[in-house]
């Protein structure tokens, strides 16, 4: 058995790969990516798609390189349940549920880590409260939502 850490990476986390607006957190994604033999790796359908809608052919492709290899989790019932859990208790605003997907597929797969560069919906403090309160009273592991520097 693998006794790896287990993380999961949304979609800020392979673009940002590719963010030269950024170069501190594209350095920072760079030595987070040198370290991937540490950890088992996973992403979604809902990474893959968002990847998909990307506009930039090039970018799209580079993008889709990265991901290849990582094991991709698929939706199930229980995860839709549970995204509507946190829309309903504000973790995530309902326009953006793509980010309560995020999170529920790394709960429900019981990720040890949910990497994230989405300061906006996912790396809040009352973000990480409410879904872990969402969590508990769920009977489900609690997960850790944090940036890719933080795991090094």
């Amino acid at each position: 058995m693998d006794n790896k850490i287990r993380l999961y990476l949304d979609t800020s986390v392979i673009s940002a790969l590719f963010d030269y607006r950024n170069p501190e957190r594209q350095s920072l994604t760079e030595n987070f990516f040198n370290e991937l033999y540490n950890f088992s790796i996973y992403v979604s359908v809902i990474t893959l798609a968002e990847v998909d809608k990307t506009p930039d052919e090039e970018l799209r492709e580079q993008m889709e390189e990265v991901m290849m290899g990582h094991i991709v989790l698929s939706l199930t019932d229980d995860i839709v349940i549970l995204v509507n859990e946190y829309i309903k208790f504000k973790a995530v605003p309902k326009k953006h549920e793509g980010d309560a997907f995020h999170i529920a597929l790394a709960t429900m797969n019981k990720m040890d880590y949910l990497l994230s560069w989405n300061f906006k919906h996912l790396l809040r403090q009352k973000t990480r409260e409410i879904v872990n309160m969402v969590n508990t009273i769920n009977n489900l592991k609690k997960i850790e939502i944090i940036t890719p520097a933080e795991i090094l």
